[in-house]
């Protein structure tokens, strides 16, 4: 098992203009299957591969399956993808790459880790993941996004293409900085659709890292638009108890009601993180 920063590449390839005009329109979009089907196409021009999977990482939770693409091997897929992000993920090398290399001060760092069968030890993880879908080995892109969560872009070997060669390898790292900022924008586009109180809540966070952990579950609360009889009930307390700790909330951030969070809010941006 293996894993390093991603190392400048001497590769003489150049990414069509029309290729990469094509991935970028659809960012935004609901087409998180065909995201990872476009990057197998894309990949798959210079190196054989089987399979893709895309994973986002929340702080203290579980991975969220963003995306996933099979060339015609097998219909489970969907099933190896959720057994990985329920069973399995913390046994992934992936882990150990991210846990290993954190990025310095914000700033971006991608980072590239490789797997094969005989680097898992888990036999239910080895038969589920690899050996059912015939995969020898992978190569995984890691990277940063906001909130602290890490994104995953996974290129599975099928048996028959054999081990990745040192030059295929070098092509998938020559196309890492526009795939994984391809990955970042559309997942940010989904958590903004889908995640917005929790994407505020972590931009407070962000200001505010003193927050405690129930400080930050009523943090989401509210951007969910909870009133304190809901906060009540989802926290398991008093009405009073909730309003209590609400004003105490709007003291510790300097505030003084909801317009006011959601304005704090609105104005921590993340920072632009280079490649």
């Amino acid at each position: 098992m293996q894993y390093w920063p991603l190392r400048s590449s001497g590769s003489e390839y150049r990414l069509n203009a029309g290729q990469a005009a094509a991935l970028l329109s659809r960012v935004g979009e609901n087409r998180s299957r065909l995201l990872a089907s476009d990057l197998l196409q894309l990949v798959c021009a210079q190196v054989p591969l089987a399979q893709c999977t895309i994973f986002a990482y929340p702080q203290q939770r579980n991975p969220h399956i963003v995306s996933f693409a099979d060339r015609a091997r097998m219909a489970q897929l969907p099933n190896i993808s959720a057994n990985y992000a329920e069973r399995f993920y913390s046994l992934d090398g992936n882990q150990q790459a991210m846990a290993g290399r954190p990025p310095a001060s914000g700033a971006e760092r991608i980072m590239v880790q490789r797997q094969s069968t005989d680097d898992i030890a888990h036999q239910d993880y080895r038969r589920i993941c690899y050996e059912q879908p015939q995969i020898s080995e992978r190569v995984a892109l890691l990277g940063h996004c906001e909130g602290g969560r890490w994104l995953s872009v996974n290129f599975y070997r099928g048996r028959e293409h054999g081990r990745f060669s040192s030059g295929e390898i070098e092509f998938i790292e020559t196309l890492a900085p526009f795939v994984m900022q391809v990955v970042r924008l559309h997942y940010r586009a989904y958590v903004e659709a889908n995640e917005m109180p929790t994407l505020l809540g972590e931009r407070v966070v962000r200001l505010h890292p003193e927050l405690t952990r129930r400080d930050r579950e009523l943090l989401r609360l509210l951007f969910d638009g909870c009133d304190v009889a809901a906060i009540a009930s989802r926290m398991g307390i008093q009405c009073s108890s909730a309003a209590t700790y609400i004003k105490r909330l709007y003291r510790k951030l300097g505030i003084s009601g909801q317009r006011e969070l959601l304005a704090l809010a609105s104005q921590a941006q993340w920072p632009v993180m280079p490649h």
